[in-house]
């Protein structure tokens, strides 16, 4: 009888030590996490106060109105090529970058679609700042080189008409 009640106050100490272990590394794993919320990463952010925190904050900005690498002066691609100026490994940059670069790619197949060759030309040449050997971009480039022949065969052809009507005018006054 006695290894009966002696074996219940083992139980609950072996419970207690159990009860404390968990609430510890509960406790523990809590603390890491709104450590890891609360901690501010290394490196500038976006308005910081920085130089670099601002062209991040500009380049966000943009970013949410679409501005991936137009307008002149005011896009996503410029804004962070000038926060990479100041600040050459800044990966919070070269990561919004790269997120990017597919819609960018996809703003100047529209620009391209839409006749706006030179337009298409500035923006095309942005995106190779960022990665000149994208295959993307060399395809990109081969259709707009395409609309660019079309354009001018067509204004040969229009400076033709002229001509001959000019020439058939010309002659009926003779």
């Amino acid at each position: 009888m006695s290894s009966s009640t002696s074996t219940a106050p083992s139980r609950r100490g072996l419970l207690f030590v159990a009860l404390a272990a968990f609430v510890a590394i509960a406790g523990g794993g809590f603390w890491y996490a709104h450590a890891s919320i609360s901690a501010k990463p290394a490196g500038h952010t976006a308005n910081d106060g920085s130089d670099v925190g601002i062209m991040l904050g500009l380049a966000d900005t943009a970013y949410h109105d679409k501005h991936l690498v137009a307008p002149v002066g005011s896009n996503v691609y410029e804004f962070y090529f000038s926060a990479l100026q100041l600040d050459p490994n800044n990966a919070t940059a070269e990561q919004r970058l790269h997120d990017a670069f597919k819609p960018a790619c996809d703003v100047v197949e529209n620009t391209i679609n839409t006749g706006d060759l030179d337009e298409a030309q500035r923006e095309l040449s942005l995106l190779r700042m960022y990665d000149a050997h994208n295959y993307k971009l060399a395809l990109l480039g081969s259709v707009l080189d395409a609309q660019r022949v079309i354009e001018r065969r067509k204004h040969e052809a229009e400076a033709a008409r002229i001509q001959a009507q000019q020439a058939a005018g010309g002659q009926s006054t003779n």
